[in-house]
């Protein structure tokens, strides 16, 4: 079924933090990224080993670019981001996109975080702050060529700070993901599944080839690779000249706090 935007879309996205625009990409579209990303699994196992799950930014390595930049001008696309938030609103691109892949040989899954605010070292969360309810900021894509469940997240959390009950799950930064030292692969694979499922109210997203699924990394989320579930999602962001003035700005500030001593604060004290 070809895919259609209606206020479903826009009313998911106010509320729940994020929306999938269903089947958006053509099958000749999937299949020429799926040929590239193919390559980019291999390049990236052979540089940075088999447990490698990112290859970004796409622009700095020998791959064919043709797809990708078929895939950002693609009309329907646009025309739906559009109309979803605003023209002022773009992807991201070649020189920032990534593509994530499963692990080749043990699963694995991220600790659950808010972008931003739980995962960069030096930053001042007054800054995250300000900023955490403006659809302006902190928009990211997944846009799956494969079918792809590894994404969870808590509906909603990005309109709010953390309840009592998330800070009792996780009250300290940096936060720990599951210990998985020495464990063999069914123990690894239930061990994540079970920190996974640990946080209140989390629900998988499922995404099916061609789908994209545009959310507010200001979310709890977080991702749970299987090696035996092959993956090759596009991730980007959707970007406001404002939020890409505040990521550079941010990111200078936050290395110069780096290197004056500040750690990862702590927005539980």
């Amino acid at each position: 079924m070809a895919f259609a935007f209606s206020d479903r879309h826009i009313e998911e996205y106010r509320t729940q933090g994020f929306t999938i625009f269903r089947q958006i990409l053509p099958i000749s579209l999937v299949t020429g990224l799926r040929r590239v990303c193919d390559e980019a699994r291999d390049l990236a196992r052979t540089e940075r080993g088999p447990q490698a799950q990112r290859l970004q930014p796409i622009t700095n390595f020998p791959l064919d670019q043709q797809p990708f930049l078929d895939y950002v001008e693609l009309p329907a696309l646009n025309d739906a981001i559009h109309r979803l938030l605003s023209p002022a609103f773009h992807l991201g691109g070649p020189a920032t996109m990534g593509v994530l892949f499963e692990p080749a040989d043990l699963p694995w899954c991220t600790a659950w975080h808010r972008d931003w605010r739980d995962n960069m070292t030096g930053l001042d969360l007054a800054r995250w702050d300000a900023h955490f309810t403006d659809d302006r900021y902190f928009n990211q894509v997944n846009c799956a060529l494969y079918a792809d469940t590894c994404t969870w997240v808590v509906p909603g959390s990005h309109l709010r700070r953390d309840l009592p009950r998330e800070i009792a799950r996780f009250p300290a930064r940096p936060i720990s993901g599951p210990n998985l030292d020495g464990k063999p692969y069914a123990e690894r694979e239930s061990a994540c599944l079970e920190y996974v499922r640990s946080m209140p109210d989390a629900q998988q997203l499922h995404l099916d080839a061609g789908d994209f699924c545009l959310y507010r990394n200001t979310l709890w989320h977080i991702g749970n690779y299987l090696p035996y579930a092959r993956r090759a999602t596009l991730h980007d962001s959707v970007d406001t000249d404002e939020f890409m003035t505040w990521r550079k700005e941010t990111l200078a500030e936050l290395q110069g706090r780096r290197e004056a001593g500040h750690g990862m604060e702590n927005p539980n004290t």
